[in-house]
């Protein structure tokens, strides 16, 4: 009698995980459909595949350019561009790209993320355009040098309390949901920070019916729910106030000491997979980077310079890179997020305490960004903040700066941003049904229907805001 053949076994979510990576779609694809087809398949596997079948379709929504639409995007700000300069800044990598099927795709940023990857194209770049240029908080200012004088006047590390009316708004296009259809929204909402941010007041949200998620949630939220109406977008909103502390530690190297890895400590110096993991590309830059050192807050200070020392460069989105902390390693750029999760990596290898926050920046003008940082734990200090995007200041002496003023942001932060978050990959309370469009981050909100998620491609964000008037150490509207 023949042998009874075994059915065969379809590729697990990580070989499927790694075809995506790799640009085989159509396999991936292949997979995909084979696994969903089997029997007995559980929810959460089944959720698993069906997720790196909408990764794809995320990739595919970051990569959407030829070569020909790179050069032609570059040529618009180097009007003069010659053949032999855009294939030199091809042949170095200046413009991601992946091979997905056989066809080269690039990132729809890299054409402008040349201009922060190289200063031979940025020399080149018509002056006549208007100057690329970044926040108000990455040259070190008079805000900066007012928190560090600040805190040893008032013998306190959290000083100059900010009051802040914040309104940010969710809006979802028109008839991307059918009419009558209940649309959900999550909207990030301030964290409860003693020292970092206070008082929190909830003023109005639009529907005013609203759920704040408890203090406790590390991806804190405001949801809300409203029918999509015909041929008009979908609109939500969130008003609050609080109160903002800048914060100055003055850190000397010689009285920190390794901590002692408590319970509450220990889940900040673990490996967290997929996007904190101790790969021996890893260590070997660490080993590089740390050599004999010893002093915790030393080993701190320069990991922290390392990862300040890779370019900045508008980030493809985090829900389609499968290990983040690598990708930072290895991309030639990376942004915010993406170096916080590398440096936070690299500390815990190194047995120090790292965790994440993220939110918002703002100005007392118009400039309004979303931003990561994080906090390390330095003992007998304990958790202070860093911030390696913004990163090493420039002290200028001639003004009266002291040289410690460089690492400002390491140990220090400004009252310039709102914390949304104090961990990534967290649920939101109540929970999301559908798959999140970030589900590292919750900065620009997220909206879905009971047909599916609503990505970033169909959805918009907005932040207005009004600083407020200090009344007897309290900051008020007048209404």
């Amino acid at each position: 009698m023949a042998a009874v053949q075994a059915a065969p076994v379809p590729p697990s979510v990580g070989q499927v995980s790694a075809l995506v990576d790799t640009g085989d779609f159509k396999a991936a694809e292949a997979g995909v459909a084979e696994a969903l087809g089997q029997p007995g398949l559980s929810s959460d596997e089944q959720r698993a595949y069906a997720f790196q079948r909408e990764r794809m379709r995320r990739i595919l929504l970051d990569f959407t350019l030829d070569e020909g639409d790179v050069e032609a995007r570059v040529r618009k700000q180097i009007p003069d561009l010659t053949d032999a300069e855009f294939a030199k800044w091809n042949a170095a990598g200046l413009f991601e790209h992946q091979v997905i099927d056989g066809r080269t795709l690039y990132f729809n940023r890299s054409p402008s993320n040349l201009f922060r990857l190289s200063k031979e194209a940025l020399s080149r770049r018509d002056p006549k355009l208007s100057p690329i240029s970044d926040g108000p908080m990455e040259s070190l200012n008079a805000q900066q040098r007012a928190i560090r004088d600040a805190a040893p006047a008032g013998h306190s590390s959290s000083v100059l309390p900010l009051r802040l009316r914040m309104t940010q708004k969710l809006t979802v296009d028109a008839d991307a949901v059918p009419a009558g259809e209940t649309v959900r929204a999550w909207i990030p909402y301030p964290q409860s920070l003693p020292g970092h941010q206070e008082d929190i007041r909830f003023v109005s949200s639009l529907p005013a019916a609203h759920e704040i998620a408890p203090e406790t949630a590390p991806q804190r939220t405001v949801s809300l729910e409203k029918p999509a109406r015909a041929g008009a977008p979908t609109e939500f909103a969130v008003t609050y106030e609080l109160t903002i502390f800048g914060q100055y530690h003055a850190i000397d190297p010689d009285k920190v000491v390794a901590a002692e890895i408590t319970p509450e400590l220990a889940p900040f110096v673990t490996e967290r997979a997929p996007h904190v993991v101790f790969t021996d590309a890893m260590r070997a830059f660490s080993r590089k980077v740390v050599g004999d050192e010893t002093n915790p807050y030393r080993i701190v200070q320069k990991l922290f310079a390392a990862v300040d020392e890779i370019p900045w460069a508008g980030a493809r989105e985090y829900s389609t890179i499968a290990n983040i902390s690598d990708y930072a390693l290895h991309a030639g750029h990376a942004d915010c997020g993406q170096q916080t999760l590398l440096l936070i990596t690299l500390l815990r290898m190194n047995g120090i305490p790292a965790r994440w926050q993220s939110g918002m920046v703002f100005s007392d003008g118009d400039y309004g960004n979303i931003h990561d940082w994080g906090q390390v734990y330095l003992a007998p200090y304990g958790w202070v903040p860093m911030d390696v995007t913004t990163g090493r200041l420039a002290a200028d002496k001639g003004n009266g700066d002291d040289p410690s003023m460089e690492w400002f942001y390491l140990g220090g932060l400004d009252n310039w941003r709102i914390a949304f978050n104090q961990d990534w990959d967290q649920p939101f309370q109540p929970p999301k049904k559908q798959f999140r469009s970030d589900n590292i981050d919750s900065q620009r909100g997220e909206a879905e229907w009971d047909g599916g998620n609503l990505y970033f491609n169909q959805t918009g964000y907005d932040f207005e805001w009004q600083i407020l008037p200090v009344k007897h150490g309290r900051a008020t509207l007048d209404q």
